[in-house]
Parts: structure tokens; C-alpha cells; sequence
């Protein structure tokens, strides 16, 4: 899988789903007849991000990705989200963010040397930084809000999580 794919296609791909997810939280709190930002602020633990910064996270993650791997600096989003529409809206920026790039953006992205606030006086390259920093960060944030809403009675499953696959006839 090309850096463009992992960074771009692959994070858009879960990026929609996680919308959906969401969409299906409104439905479901509206169904059961309770406040939408309830599960908003849901969380897993007392010590770990509810569900608004998880899916900020995940919206962060894709886009700083694409931004240092391609060499290009990213927008700011400030981080106000507080309800599921809000969420929503923040996942569709960040899509459409993504589609900005194109695979010949990221030529020579796995040497490219990728440096972070809190790795003072050290980087690491392109691919490193992708296997090693971005997707287990970014499928880290997007499972934990999957859990969230799951956790909470949301009727998601697996194939909510895995998404369309790209099938071929035989």
C-alpha cells in the first residue's frame, strides 16, 4: 500500500464511516428519547478523551498526516465541537481537506524527515512515521469512539466499522 493510500484513502475511508457512526448515535438518542450530547461526552474510563475529542483526534490524525507527509502545512480546527452535528461537521472537514491531495503529492514522502513538537532535536521518516506514529494513533481514536457509542447502545457492528470493501467479480 502506497503512503498516498495509508494517509489519505484508507483515513477519508474510516473518516466516513466514523460519520456514520455518529449519524447513527443521533438516530439511536433520538429513538430512546434522551439528549444527543450525552453521548458527546461519553467515555470509556474517567482518565481517557470522551467521544467529542476522540473524534477530533481522529479528524487531527488523518489531516496532520496527509499535511507532514506531503510536505504542506495544515489548517487549523479549533477544537468547539460539543454536539453530534458539530462532530459531523468537523469529520466532513476533515474529508474534505483530504481531498485535496492527490498520490503525487506524497513523492518521496517515506524519506521525507517528519519532525513533531515533542520529539525536541530528533524526526523520523515519512514511513516510520506513518506504521509507527499515524495509524496506530489514528485507528487508535477511531475504534475508541466506535466503542464509545457501541458501549453506550449504539447499534453498530463490525461491518459498521470495516465499511464498503472495493470487490471485484470473478
Amino acid at each position: 500500500m502506497s503512503i498516498y493510500q495509508a494517509s489519505v484513502v484508507q483515513t477519508k475511508k474510516m473518516l466516513g464511516n466514523l460519520g456514520q457512526w455518529l449519524d447513527a448515535g443521533s438516530k439511536y438518542a433520538t429513538e430512546k428519547g434522551f439528549d444527543p450530547r450525552v453521548l458527546a461526552s461519553a467515555r470509556l474510563a474517567p482518565d481517557q478523551y470522551a467521544l467529542v475529542r476522540q473524534v477530533q483526534s481522529s479528524c487531527d490524525s488523518a489531516k496532520f498526516a496527509a499535511s507532514r507527509l506531503s510536505g504542506k502545512t495544515a489548517p487549523s480546527h479549533p477544537d468547539t465541537e460539543q454536539t453530534l452535528d458539530e462532530l459531523k461537521a468537523r469529520v466532513k472537514t476533515a474529508t474534505a481537506y483530504l481531498d485535496t491531495f492527490t498520490a503525487g503529492d506524497f513523492e518521496g514522502a517515506e524519506t521525507r524527515r517528519i519532525t513533531l513538537p515533542f520529539l525536541e532535536g530528533q524526526y523520523l521518516l515519512g514511513a516510520d512515521y506513518l506504521d509507527e506514529m499515524v495509524l496506530p494513533n489514528f485507528y487508535f481514536h477511531v475504534t475508541t469512539a466506535y466503542a464509545i457509542l457501541r458501549h453506550n447502545g449504539v447499534p453498530l457492528g463490525k461491518r459498521d466499522f470495516i465499511g464498503s470493501l472495493t470487490t471485484h467479480k470473478v
